[in-house]
């Protein structure tokens, strides 16, 4: 818009249009009027910044040949708001003289605080000093206002509109260097190339070519410096600021404001550089947004005037004339905003397509956020254009999305979508595809904040009816979910489940008033049992733990009941199930969990009573008699697993009522001691009831036996109830006596325990416990009555099943108290005694029967109980009473007798006991001498006991065996899984045509077949995942990985007690990263044992020992195949080398293991395998060598923290290692962990400056290694000698590193090895064994001959003398021996050629040159080692494969 036309039009606020002045950051004395105080404040501040800007600044004009017409009548910002500074001032001024009193106060403030005072003028000096701080210039006013948090960014939209508007092209090219500089970029344009379109892309090269070279420092948006922190919000609300007043003023329309910056923002969001890029992105994306929010106001302008056109057209009636004129001003004002309208959607599709198309699959996931968060905002705000399949598909595609903020981003732009139902018919096939991908994300998203939004989303789809059956009970589960935050976000969606399900049972009951809120009341608990009823059979159907056939559920529990009982004895009253889980994310959601008074009701009823010929049910209160008689309506009448569902449901709902009254809950006191008073007295009445409806189910009695212990007891006596009190101890004590269920008398072992905790009802709990007692005695001697020999006797199933279950109920009483008076009570020698029956019944173990194993077991561990109960009555005095030693000595004889059947149990050779029995043998075995451990401080009296060294072993033996056991089972089930899986494709290829046949088996060739980079013999990755998802594994699995864990457990407890060596734990060291994570995290208890025996207590020679042992062993199988891969050594080396070394803060060394054990380690390792390899070698087994030449990983993993005088004893060892068993270092990929572990080992060396560094050779050929070490000087070996004789012999220190040696003359070849030239051997080995000679027959074929072509650089290839000349082979069946080796005369002694004279070739200049230069260090060497009659090593090796390929072409030709 030009300036003629700009002059007499008026603002559409109707505000004065000021003077046109050049643009420059001031407040003039206009715009301060309109101000309050603060914004005064804020615009003084905004003064001194550019002020201060334009001081900082003065320098040249960089474009001083620039005579643009503008440019003359345009001061440049800084300069100009210099001299405008003054001007107001004295206005300023005079506005002080009249006002003097308000500026005391602030005169005083600065005694208080002298030289800590910081006006809004000092912060706007350290706003500057921070921008040059950051390395970005503070010559752009605009830029540093937006900088500023504190700047009016109104005022400095209206001060840029009104520059814009005077010199529109100075205005723009400020805004564009304003843009530059949020990009971290401190070039700048002026007006012409500001405006000039066609060179926006050579000028940005020109920026970024620049960007690049120079030290850019970090822009703004990616910065983390405090005074960039809200940079990002300033420069959002100052582009939409900017938008929304052009457009008010109607310069958006009519400016050049978008067309100067689009192709600039455009241009620089396809920029290399991330910040161009990233910057460009944010304010396209602002832009558009505030775009957006103008073209929905201008679309609600387009409707108002329709609506004002069609009234006027109605009032205006018969008169035409005046109704035409007005027709025709309406419609001049619906052209003008159809106008705007077009100009505005033309900008929004022009940003759209330019930036977001391009942006939003960008590879910085940071960018990609920024572009669907903006679409978010475009659908709110502008819905009409945005709400369309072409734009919802942006936001699908990226639901997929690899990083976690795009997803949760594209996933919240969609909550404001479903809210709206206006929006549901444009958001119908968006939905039909991706709400699949939602509950995915929902369910299995690793992000726990991506999985809360995609059920916030969800649950509003569900709203609109728009899930599938499946998927609403796919997210119903969610309720069961292990982390909190699901829970509770599902809690809605779950509600609106019930809500639905509990409309439909109220269908077709036309009662009112109170009627029907009982009957919605009822209703309404119905369907909350039916529904835990059908996620349980959901839940059940996606595990594994089913069997094929659902009628067979109950008979593996049944069969498996008796194995159990340990996993069972965990469960108690504060264990929470999958159901109190549910009650406590549905609390606040579903009212019917909270009523518990409406539950217990519920429960109450008589649910299996049929209602043919009944009444409706009566409102109001009812009696117990009428409550008994009331038939239940098949609305919510219950069947069995949906009552058993809603009393575990209760039992949640109790729990969480007596949590919420704990000390640490928060609530109120008062409340909650009365709602668990109410709970009480409900409970009192209740509990008989409930007793003599579920006594029959083991499962819902052990419910049931819950609710005492969640109880105030107190109460009873309270109330005085004392008869119910008493009748509550005898319903206890009868499910206690009468089931045998192991979860049924965990809990009724529990209930009696905390009703003998009140005490003030003590005399009633003594009375109960005795009549218990004796109970029990009675059932005991019943159960043996008639048999004199019970060690030999025979007894039924029935009987077994009797004692078995007598035998748990004593084990778990005796674990809550002391029953040893009742154990040896014998009513003066009349009968015998429950310890010596239990003792004679643990003695049948021997005899095998599979059928009295748990009752075998519970003997044993009641009999353990015992003598811990009776341990604590042993007497400390010096001098112990005469009583006290017989009681010593009787307690030393149960000992004795219980240890020796425990002992032949677990670990002796004369009776074959079950695997049941050996595992409790075990147990009791370690806990006794746990129990009587010998220690330093232990007393005589104590009983001290030790375990002998065969016993340790055995021990040690005994878990050997159970974890191979238990690796057989697994692979096992891998196999059984592995078949199913076979024939499941069997199947499913037998259902397809064969064409597909044919297509999907190329396809599963080619996943087989493994990569080139893949290693041999190492499985895919797939293939090798570490332990399962527990979810996924069947409970058989889980129980019995349980018992293993357990059995580990007690072993290590002894090791770390001192009752088993530490050097046993190298039995379960070695199957590290095999058997899941429980396994794995016994093993680092182990672990940092071993290290704190280490550091601490001086036994360094016995840890190196055990981590020796333990990595071999490892190894050792995957060498034997019963491993296939080496990742679990090389796991097992990872962890154990935490026993070295203690890090602090930082990483800092806080402590390590001696360096002696450290290089035993090392040592005795490499001396290990190189004996291993050698021995390969020697029978030419290259699969094994390969394989044992992973072991070198395993030793990088231990030589992570060698410092560097071990890593030279290490190395000089390695060395000596080699040169003994004269093995030949290949350069093949299978010694890449040799080199690998060598290079470790150069790098710890090399971090000490003292020792001299050991060069290698450099390559000779891209992709070719050389194993050629030659050293520096000769004071290396010299001090590797040192080193080395420090911890062996002299002569050890000799033969580990021989003296340095120029590269010489070699020795004559040995006659057996010439021997072995001549005889010829198989080549195919060379690679790996060393040296292999051809053999002189028929020529192999071109694939053999490429083969020998890449053999690896021999280390006992002679260097040739000068009068040497290569030979050439003379007939077809003779070929040159590989590696170079072609038998040069030596010592007077001519070349072996087979009988045939080899001509003489001249050899090349560059040859010649090699020769003359060895020739000249062989003739300088003076003093020859006697050493060097030895093989020559690998690190003498001075032949390249250069050389070796350049003569064998010589002889090919």
């Amino acid at each position: 818009m030009s300036e003629s036309e700009a002059t007499p039009t008026v603002r559409r606020s109707n505000r004065e249009r000021k003077i046109a002045k050049p643009f420059a950051q001031v407040s003039t004395a206009a715009s301060k009027k309109r101000k309050r105080d603060t914004d005064n404040e804020a615009g003084d501040v905004t003064d001194k910044l550019t002020s201060d800007g334009g001081e900082v600044a003065e320098e040249p004009n960089e474009d001083p040949d620039d005579d643009d017409e503008d440019e003359e009548d345009y001061s440049a910002p800084k300069t100009k708001a210099t001299k405008m500074k003054r001007q107001p001032v004295a206005g300023a001024s005079k506005t002080k003289t009249q006002t003097p009193v308000v500026k005391k106060p602030r005169a005083v403030k600065p005694k208080v605080a002298t030289g800590t005072r910081k006006t809004k003028v000092d912060a706007t000096v350290d706003v500057v000093q921070q921008i040059r701080d950051s390395h970005i210039s503070d010559d752009n006013a605009l830029f540093n206002t937006i900088l500023n948090p504190s700047a009016a960014l109104q005022s400095t939209v209206e001060d840029y509109l009104d520059a814009l508007s005077n010199t529109p092209d100075l205005a723009l090219a400020d805004l564009t260097n304003c843009i530059l500089r949020a990009c971290g970029c401190n070039d700048s344009v002026d007006s012409h190339e500001a405006t000039d379109q066609d060179g926006v892309v050579d000028k940005l090269d020109t920026f970024t070519e620049g960007l690049k070279q120079a030290n850019a420092p970090l822009y703004p948006l990616a910065s983390k410096l405090p005074i960039f922190k809200k940079f990002r919000k300033q420069l959002s609300e100052f582009l939409h600021r900017l938008v929304a007043s052009s457009a008010e003023l109607g310069s958006l329309y009519t400016s050049d404001l978008l067309p100067t910056v689009l192709p600039w923002v455009v241009a620089m969001s396809s920029s290399q550089l991330r910040s161009l890029r990233h910057t460009a992105t944010v304010v396209a994306m602002d832009l558009e947004s505030a775009l957006c929010e103008v073209a929905a106001e201008v679309e609600k302008e387009v409707v108002i005037i329709a609506r004002q056109r069609e009234g006027e057209k109605k009032r205006a009636g018969t008169s035409k004339s005046k109704g035409k004129g007005r027709d025709k001003e309406f419609e001049n004002k619906a052209q003008e905003v159809r106008q705007r309208k077009t100009t505005l959607k033309a900008f929004i599709d022009d940003f759209f397509n330019g930036v977001f198309v391009h942006r939003y699959r960008d590879h910085d996931p940071g960018i990609r956020t920024e572009c669907v968060q903006a679409m978010g905002v475009w659908f709110k705000s502008h819905p009409s254009q945005f709400l369309d399949g072409r734009y919802f598909h942006y936001v699908g595609w990226v639901l997929s999305d690899a990083d976690t903020h795009v997803r949760l981003a594209a996933v919240k732009s969609l909550q404001a979508l479903y809210a709206s139902p206006e929006h549901l018919g444009t958001l119908q096939q968006f939905t039909d595809r991706f709400k699949g991908r939602l509950v995915q994300m929902a369910t299995s998203d690793l992000e726990l904040s991506v999985r809360v939004a995609a059920l916030q989303v969800l649950s509003a789809i569900d709203g609109h009816s728009l899930l599938e059956e499946e998927q609403r009970d796919e997210l119903c589960l969610l309720v069961y979910d292990e982390e909190p935050r699901v829970r509770q976000a599902v809690a809605g969606f779950v509600k609106g489940v019930w809500d639905e399900a509990v409309e439909d049972g109220m269908i077709g009951r036309n009662s009112t008033g109170g009627v029907k809120e009982k009957e919605t009341e009822r209703v309404g608990i119905k369907c909350l049992a039916t529904l835990l009823v059908k996620w349980a059979k959901r839940t059940r159907q996606g595990s594994l733990q089913l069997s094929e056939d659902d009628n067979d559920d109950e008979s593996p529990a049944e069969e498996n009941e008796s194995k159990n009982r340990d996993i069972a004895r965990l469960v108690s009253a504060q264990q929470k199930g999958r159901i109190a889980l549910a009650v406590e994310a549905l609390w606040e959601d579903v009212p019917a969990i909270a009523d518990w008074e409406a539950l217990l009701e519920h429960l109450l009823l008589d649910h299996s009573a049929s209602d043919v010929g009944t009444s409706p049910m009566r409102a109001g209160k009812k009696s117990k008699k009428a409550v008994e008689v009331e038939v239940v309506d098949e609305a919510w009448r219950l069947s069995e697993p949906e009552e058993a569902a809603l009393l575990e449901c209760f039992v949640a709902v109790l729990r969480r009522i007596k949590e919420e009254a704990g000390p640490g809950s928060g609530g109120k006191k008062g409340e909650a001691e009365t709602a668990v008073s109410d709970m009480t007295r409900a409970l009192i009445k209740g509990l008989p009831r409930l007793f003599a409806k579920h006594q029959t189910d083991p499962n819902r009695v052990a419910d049931v036996l819950v609710m005492p212990q969640l109880m105030n007891l107190d109460m009873y006596l309270e109330m005085r109830m004392i008869p119910a009190y008493e009748n509550l101890w005898d319903d206890i004590i009868k499910q206690f006596t009468s089931h045998s269920s192991p979860i049924t008398l965990s809990q009724a072992t529990s209930a009696i325990q905390h009703l003998t905790s009140t005490t003030l009802l003590a005399n009633t709990n003594t009375s109960k416990n005795t009549e218990l007692e004796e109970e029990l005695s009675t059932s005991l001697r019943d159960a043996i009555a008639g048999r004199e020999e019970l060690d030999v006797a025979g007894f039924s199933e029935d009987e077994v099943h009797t004692l078995g279950t007598i035998a748990a109920r004593l084990v778990l009483l005796s674990g809550v108290r002391d029953m040893t008076g009742w154990m040896e009570e014998d009513e003066g020698g009349k009968q015998s005694s429950a310890w010596d029956i239990m003792n004679v019944l643990a003695g049948r173990g021997r005899l095998g029967y599979k059928e009295e194993e748990a009752m075998i077991e519970e003997c044993l561990r009641l009999l353990i109980l015992h003598l811990a109960w009776k341990s604590r009555g042993l007497s400390n005095d010096e001098e112990p009473s005469e009583e006290a030693v017989k009681y010593k000595e009787f307690l030393e004889e149960q000992r004795n007798s219980v240890l020796e059947k425990v002992t032949e149990f677990a670990v002796g050779s004369d009776s074959k006991p079950c695997e049941g029995v050996k595992r409790a043998a075990f147990h009791s075995l370690i806990n006794l001498h746990i129990l009587f451990c010998h220690g330093e401080d232990t007393p005589p009296s104590a009983l001290p006991l030790s375990m002998d060294d065969e016993t340790q072993y055995r021990c040690a033996g005994f878990v050997q065996a159970e974890v191979e056991q238990f690796v057989d089972e697994l692979e096992e089930n891998e196999e059984r899984e592995r078949g199913q899986t076979t024939e499941e494709e069997t199947s499913r290829a037998g259902s397809t045509s064969e064409g597909e046949g044919d297509a999907d088996a190329n396809a599963n060739k080619k996943e087989e077949t493994p990569g080139k980079k893949q290693r041999k013999g190492r499985p895919r990755k797939d293939d090798r995942e570490d332990s399962p998802d527990p979810r996924s594994m069947p409970q058989s699995h889980l129980e019995r990985e349980y018992v293993l864990n357990a059995l580990l457990a007690t072993f290590i407890r002894a090791i770390r007690v001192g009752v088993l060596n530490p050097s046993h734990s190298a039995v379960v060291l070695a199957h590290y990263d095999r058997l899941g994570s429980g396994f794995d995290t016994n093993i680092k208890v182990v672990i940092d044992f071993l290290r704190d025996v280490g550091m601490f207590k001086g036994e360094g020679q016995v840890v190196s020992e055990i981590i020796v042992r333990a990595i071999q062993e490892s190894f050792t199988m995957f060498m034997d195949d019963i491993v296939h891969i080496d990742d679990h050594a090389v796991a097992l080396a990872r962890a154990l080398s935490a026993c070295f070394i203690v890090r602090g803060a930082q990483l800092s060394v806080v402590k390590r293991l001696e360096s002696e054990h450290v290089v035993d380690v090392q040592t005795r390792s490499i001396s290990w395998i190189v004996k291993l390899l050698a021995g390969y070698v020697t029978l030419s087994n290259k699969k094994m060598t390969n394989k044992a030449l992973l072991f070198f990983r395993v030793l990088q993993q231990l030589s992570a923290s060698i410092e560097s005088r071990d890593a030279l004893k290490i190395k000089a060892h390695l060395d000596q290692a080699v040169a003994q068993s004269k093995l030949q270092i290949g350069t093949t990929k299978a010694w890449d962990p040799y080199r690998a572990y060598e290079k470790r080992l150069g790098v710890a060396m090399s971090k000490d400056k003292t020792i001299p560094t050991v060069k290698g050779k450099k390559r000779t050929k891209k992709g070719t290694r050389s194993g050629e070490m030659i050293h520096s000087d000769e004071d290396e070996t010299a001090q590797a000698e040192g080193l080395v004789a420090e911890s062996g012999t002299e002569a050890e220190a000799d033969a580990v590193v021989p003296p340095p040696r120029l590269k010489s003359k070699p020795k004559p070849r040995p006659k057996a090895r010439r021997q072995r030239l001549s005889e010829g051997n198989d080549g195919d080995d060379e690679d790996v064994f060393g040296p292999v000679a051809s053999p002189a027959v028929q020529l192999r074929s071109p694939s053999k001959r490429r083969a020998a072509q890449k053999a690896a650089i021999r280390d006992d290839i002679p260097a040739m003398n000068d009068d040497e000349e290569p030979v050439v082979a003379q007939q077809y069946d003779e070929e040159p021996a590989t590696n170079g080796d072609r038998g040069p005369a030596q010592n007077g002694k001519q070349p072996i050629t087979n009988g045939h004279q080899p001509p003489a070739v001249a050899p090349t200049s560059r040859k010649r040159r090699r020769q003359a230069s060895e020739t000249a260090e062989s003739d300088g060497q003076e003093n020859i080692d006697p050493a060097a009659d030895q093989a020559p090593s690998p690190a003498r090796s001075h032949v390249s494969v250069a050389d070796i390929k350049n003569r064998r072409k010589r002889v090919r030709r």
